[in-house]
């Protein structure tokens, strides 16, 4: 493999410094004979999208190959690591490629019969079930598991949660005792107390989030994933219920107080990453539309950039840009903290020490 070099502006310290790449990683001594790939810019730690779902289309499962064409898009738009927030596909065939991102797995969701997206979820009949299904899923995925919290339940015409405070906090523990992590999606607000109080690791999209229950995940060390362009989505959920007037009343009042719901958990100190839930109704590779949104309801810019590089890098258990850490890096011509929309244009991209993206 051969050794490179890149000069640049490195972000989060902001240090003009050279980088070496040996044998795949990052090197702060100097290489001798390394050819210069980058010289004059800034260089970010390969980017991080929380919440995306390779394997999933608009019409459900795809594919191998068209999953293979779905994380060439989140690679070349600087997403180096993916947190695969529950996938239908067996995706293990895409981690063994040197040229895509990488991915941890959260194994298939697991929900009820009726109560979420047709041929996506694992569907439990009882719910005594769910901490054997959790237990089944930690050992096939990579340290997450995703629940399934809240769906629209058509007996009660809107949105209600799927498990017991009591289950709930007997899967989660299993989890734990087996080295896992568990988030849950969950749009409404009475999912949300028992999931907390249960000790959930994370939360995607949290537009339910009261005052009560931020404060309870501020207490808990609950991290949130908001997803704000899908919730972006919410009007075409509730313009389509035309059967449950109730559901689609209230996914309207939680689309119009989403910007200030999320406002108030990054105000509260709520660990707060991105997502975009990439597949099925959105595409893959927006990565920035993402950080930009996060920089629209509060966060500095450099905060809206951590939460897609270092600092979620660090929440997953991956390095940033530091000696000995995998060579997974991005390269700008201008600083991305001045203008966000400069993460749409990555100059250079380096995966495991590889250029994938950029000029020969």
């Amino acid at each position: 493999m051969t050794a490179l070099h890149l000069r640049g502006v490195v972000l989060p310290d902001g240090a003009h410094r050279d980088l070496w790449v040996r044998d795949g990683r990052i090197s702060l001594d100097p290489v001798p004979g390394a050819e210069t790939v980058f010289d004059g810019g800034f260089v970010l730690p390969g980017l991080v999208d929380a919440h995306c779902h390779i394997g999933i289309g608009p019409e459900g499962p795809v594919e191998l190959d068209e999953a293979v064409a779905q994380a060439e898009l989140d690679r070349d738009a600087g997403t180096l690591l993916v947190r695969d927030c529950g996938s239908p596909v067996d995706t293990r065939p895409l981690q063994e490629r040197e040229d895509l991102p990488r991915i941890i797995r959260a194994g298939r969701h697991i929900a009820r019969p009726k109560r979420y997206i047709p041929y996506l979820a694992d569907q439990l009949d009882h719910e005594e079930q769910l901490p054997a299904a959790v237990a089944e899923q930690a050992a096939y995925g990579d340290g997450w598991i995703k629940l399934v919290g809240d769906w629209i339940d058509r007996s009660v015409g809107d949105l209600a949660p799927l498990w017991s405070d009591e289950v709930l906090t007997e899967a989660i523990a299993t989890a734990h005792r087996m080295g896992a992590r568990v988030t849950a999606h969950v749009f409404g607000e009475d999912a949300l107390p028992g999931l907390i109080a249960a000790g959930i690791d994370c939360i995607e999209h949290g537009t339910g989030l009261t005052d009560d229950t931020i404060e309870l995940m501020a207490r808990h060390g609950t991290a949130l994933v908001p997803t704000l362009i899908n919730i972006e989505n919410f009007p075409s959920f509730a313009a389509a219920a035309t059967k449950y007037p109730t559901y689609a009343a209230h996914m309207t009042d939680l689309y119009e107080r989403a910007d200030r719901t999320v406002a108030k958990a990054i105000e509260a100190g709520i660990p707060v990453y991105a997502g975009t839930d990439a597949g099925g109704g959105i595409a893959h590779g927006v990565l920035a539309e993402e950080v930009i949104a996060l920089h629209r309801v509060g966060m500095s810019t450099e905060q809206a950039i951590g939460a897609a590089a270092w600092e979620a890098r660090e929440w997953l258990g991956w390095p940033a840009l530091e000696h000995g850490a995998p060579a997974d890096l991005v390269c700008y011509a201008a600083d991305p903290r001045k203008d966000l929309t400069e993460l749409r244009n990555p100059r250079r991209i380096l995966l495991r020490g590889n250029v994938v993206v950029g000029p020969a």
